[in-house]
This record gives C-alpha cells, sequence and structure tokens, in this order.
C-alpha cells in the first residue's frame, strides 16, 4: 500500500507564492507590501497563518519591517549604504537655538557612523529666504544623498521660499527630513518625513502646570507668522483651559518690535509663551511694567535652551530633547532612502515640563 504525502502547510504555500512574486519582479524595491489584512483576503487564510509567511519572507532578506510604517520591499545589497553625504538647509542656524543641539545628535548619531554632513555657509549678509535656496542649491551641486531641512517662518514669503527649496531638492531626487516643523502646505510633502515633539502635548503640559499652580487668568504669547507647530501649542493650551473650565487670551507680537503689555496682558495672572526666546521677552516686558515674577505673574516657556535656567528669573519650560531629535532625524533619513516609496511620516518625539522659579506662584513664592 502507498503511503499518501503530507500536505504542505498552507502558510507555506502562500509564502512559496509570494516569494515567486517577489523574485518575479510583481513589487518594486521599496514598494510598501500588502498588510497581513489584504493577504488573508486574498489567500482565506488567517493573519496567523498569513503573518508566519510574511516573517519567512523578513527572515529571507526579501522584505523589512518598518515600525510605525508598514512593511515594505527590500532592494537587491545591504540594508545601509555607506560614505553619504548629507546636507543641511537651516538658514540663521544661530537664530533658534534648538537646531545646533538638533545638528550635533544628527552628527553624533550611531546610524551616522560611515557617513558625513555637509555643513554649507551661506553669505550672513543675505536674507534667510536668500540664505534657504543658496543652501538647497549647495546641497545639490555637492552631490549630497539627502537634506535636512527646517522650514521658514516668520515672514510673508517663508511659505513661497519652503516651496521653492523643496522643488529643488525633489527635483534633484533627494531624500527630504523636516526637522522640528512642517513647510505649512500638505501637498508639499511628497514623501518628506519630519521629526520633531509632539507640540499639542507641549501647550497642554505647559498651561496644565500653571491651572495647577493657581493661574486663573492665563495668557498665550506668541509671534505672527510662527509655523504650525506654534499652532498645535496654541491648541494644547486652550484644550488644558477647556478641561478646567478657564477662559484663556491670546496675545501676539511683532517679530521685531519690543512687547508693550495692553491692559488686557496686566490682567493675566500666568502666560504660556510659544517659546524660551519669547518667554525672555515677556518677563523682560513685566517687570519693566512693574510685574513681579512669579508674584503676581508666572511665566512658562517652551524648549528650554541653555539660557532658560540663566534668566533675572530661571524659566519654567517643556523641554525638547533635542539630541534624541537629531538621532532620530538621521535614522529616519536611511530609512526613507531605503524606502523612498512610502507614505510620509511624521515621528513625534515626547516632551518634558522642567519646573523652575519663574512658575512658582502663591505662599511658595514669598520665601524665594
Amino acid at each position: 500500500m502507498q503511503r499518501t504525502a503530507a500536505a504542505k502547510p498552507i502558510y507555506l504555500k502562500i509564502r512559496e507564492r509570494l516569494e515567486r512574486e517577489l523574485h518575479g519582479g510583481q513589487y518594486e524595491a521599496g514598494e510598501k507590501f500588502p498588510s497581513e489584512a489584504a493577504l488573508g483576503e486574498r489567500f482565506q487564510a488567517s493573519r496567523i497563518t498569513v503573518g508566519r509567511a510574511v516573517r519567512e519572507l523578513q527572515e529571507r532578506g526579501l522584505l523589512e519591517r518598518v515600525a510605525g510604517s508598514g512593511t515594505y520591499v527590500r532592494g537587491p545589497g545591504p540594508r545601509r549604504r555607506e560614505g553619504l553625504l548629507f546636507g543641511l538647509v537651516i538658514p540663521n542656524l544661530g537664530e533658534t537655538e534648538i537646531f545646533e543641539p538638533i545638528c550635533r545628535g544628527i552628527a553624533s548619531s550611531p546610524d551616522a557612523r560611515g557617513h558625513a554632513l555637509l555643513w554649507a555657509h551661506a553669505a550672513s549678509a543675505s536674507s534667510r529666504e536668500e540664505q534657504a535656496l543658496e543652501l538647497a542649491r549647495q546641497a545639490i551641486a555637492r552631490g549630497v544623498a539627502g537634506v535636512f531641512f527646517a522650514p521658514l517662518e516668520l515672514s510673508a514669503q517663508s511659505a513661497a521660499v519652503n516651496a521653492q527649496v523643496l522643488k529643488l531638492l525633489h527635483g534633484a531626487g533627494l531624500a527630504v527630513v523636516l526637522l522640528d516643523r512642517h513647510t505649512g502646505e500638505s501637498s508639499q510633502r511628497r514623501g518628506c518625513d519630519l521629526v520633531g515633539i509632539d507640540n499639542h502635548r507641549a501647550g497642554y503640559l505647559a498651561a496644565a502646570h500653571l491651572l495647577e499652580r493657581g493661574v486663573r487668568r492665563p495668557g498665550f504669547l506668541r509671534i505672527a507668522g510662527q509655523a504650525h507647530t506654534v499652532k498645535e501649542r496654541v491648541r494644547g493650551y486652550r484644550d488644558a483651559l477647556a478641561e478646567q473650565g478657564v477662559k484663556g487670551a491670546m496675545f501676539t507680537l511683532e517679530a521685531e518690535r519690543v512687547w508693550k503689555p495692553d491692559a488686557a496682558a496686566m490682567l493675566c495672572d500666568g502666560f504660556v509663551c510659544a517659546n524660551d526666546r519669547i518667554a525672555g521677552r515677556c518677563m523682560q516686558a513685566l517687570a519693566a511694567a512693574g510685574r513681579r515674577i512669579p508674584r503676581d505673574v508666572a511665566i512658562v516657556g517652551i524648549d528650554d535652551v541653555q539660557y532658560a535656567s540663566l534668566l533675572p528669573v530661571p524659566l519654567t519650560t517643556v523641554r525638547q530633547p533635542c539630541r534624541e531629535i537629531g538621532e532620530t532625524a538621521m535614522r529616519v533619513m536611511l530609512d526613507r532612502l531605503e524606502h523612498p516609496k512610502m507614505p510620509a511620516r511624521d515621528i513625534l518625539l515626547d516632551c518634558t515640563l522642567i519646573v523652575r522659579a519663574s512658575s512658582r506662584v502663591g505662599p511658595q513664592a514669598k520665601t524665594d
């Protein structure tokens, strides 16, 4: 009597079918692979069965899982190319204090080993808009593989120049990772990943802290023309106030002018400031107007730049993990080069409230 061969497991049939399709060129390198749910529907199999087939394809080096994004078709050759040059398009690098530590994080990232970072120079006498375009052209001329771009803000030309920069970089076929903020137009993303913090949470933490400290007439202070990150911080501020049934006020400064608090601002007993630089201006203006910090008014910033603890009253602020942002940006850049067709991602890191003297209101402040 002849022995019947054992039936081939379903997961193995699925794996072999998909492997033939991958080797046969049905999927392009970098293309997003169908989800396990879609494969289960196609093969009329359970998620567990399909998942085992996909895992074996990953083990064979044909697929790669990217956390938070999905599974992608691996291209030929090693996962990470060596000896790549990357550019920075960050005009007036020293103006916003968070970008220098972010860039140091990019350069010192373990993933940066074997690669190089181009710190190009643009004429300091030129405008920020001209600098951004010049830095983009220099990066293209030097043959970089990708660019870390901090989009412009604070001027009427910012959005148009951001679009020009991205057009240049995309036209040269370069990968782009945005630092801290979007360009302002979702249609311009075209595969640009963003690495920054959860700005809604930053605004929420700052406002919730003031309310916990007894503030009941809070205000939010920002500069006209700031990026979408500030809009998210405002949204977080408003959500924290709404949970407690507290009404807040909004105040907008002109970028180059000294702030002179009006009557409405003088009634506030606490301020969330869009960043630490604005918090410093707020502190200076209120002190000049005779308000005592923190006894009369509490102040919270966002960023935790180096001078935040050195202000006349050390500043309570929400800390951005700048080094970690830089390290993450490098990993994201290499992932983007490996998977150029995957959808654009927002990688938002957590932030931490750092409490200092500027928000110690009430009886505690009398002993400081």
